[in-house]
């Protein structure tokens, strides 16, 4: 049971961070709205602040079907207004090929995405050190840590950046529409795997890399969520002062 761990945390992650990264949203378009009291304005302002994370999602999608030989069409990092009530901050138009490589292009910004997180967590914050100490029980030892990461020259802009790239890395709806058949594919080779007798030969061989690319994933998903949950709160409570003291409400 212990290889389900990480699959367990993933899920568990993977929800979180998409409520936590909706909330979050809806709190900063708040603010902006009830500074500005314009719709207009506080759009252009939500979609700058997240500029670098949406430059990185699309460019993603298009390096992907570039490799992948897949055409493209319009591009754009404007924001936009669909369904009635979803603002989109950008997009790019790619041809529909096989769910193989439709997959891949709709992954790509999770991949990407999820390389600079780890790489802005892990290096230029060191977070590796600091969840050893938690797991270690120092507690000296993870403040010095978490101190060390508050003293980086450079801090605010490596968490600006990890903040919007973790922020707009998760794949939109039309970024998942392939996802399903390739799921239903790879769950369809695996129960014809267990039911050939390859159960025992997939448990010592393919489970325990699988088990560590899953954790690596939640490793990635942790630092989003901290990060998303660290911004939640002041923009909750700017949010709940700008309302008391304008007696507007934003629903």
């Amino acid at each position: 049971m212990r290889e389900l761990d990480g699959l367990v945390w993933l899920l568990l992650l993977t929800g979180l961070l998409v409520l936590m990264q909706r909330s979050l949203h809806r709190e900063i378009q708040a603010v902006f709205l009830l500074i500005t009291r314009n719709v207009d304005i506080s759009r252009v302002l939500f979609s700058v602040l997240f500029l670098p994370g949406v430059v990185l999602h699309e460019t993603s999608h298009y390096a992907m079907a570039l490799i992948l030989g897949v055409r493209t069409g319009r591009f754009s990092l404007l924001p936009r207004q669909i369904d009635g009530e979803r603002l989109q901050l950008g997009f790019i138009e790619t041809e529909r090929t096989d769910v193989v490589r439709d997959a891949l292009i709709g992954a790509a910004p999770l991949l990407t995405g999820g390389l600079v997180v780890a790489y802005i967590g892990l290096v230029q914050f060191g977070l590796s050190g600091f969840w050893q100490s938690i797991e270690n029980g120092s507690e000296a030892a993870w403040i010095t840590s978490l101190t060390g990461i508050f003293s980086h020259s450079d801090f605010w802009l490596w968490l600006y950046l990890a903040f919007v790239v973790s922020s707009t890395m998760m794949p939109s709806k039309s970024d998942r529409r392939a996802w399903l058949p390739i799921i239903l594919i790879l769950l369809s080779l695996l129960l014809i795997s267990l039911l050939g007798g390859a159960g025992p030969w997939l448990e010592h061989t393919l489970t325990p890399t699988l088990d560590s690319i899953i954790r690596s994933i939640v490793v990635i998903f942790g630092i989003s969520n901290v990060m998303h949950l660290a911004l939640w709160s002041p923009f909750y409570i700017i949010r709940r002062i700008l309302e008391h003291f304008t007696g507007l409400k934003v629903t």
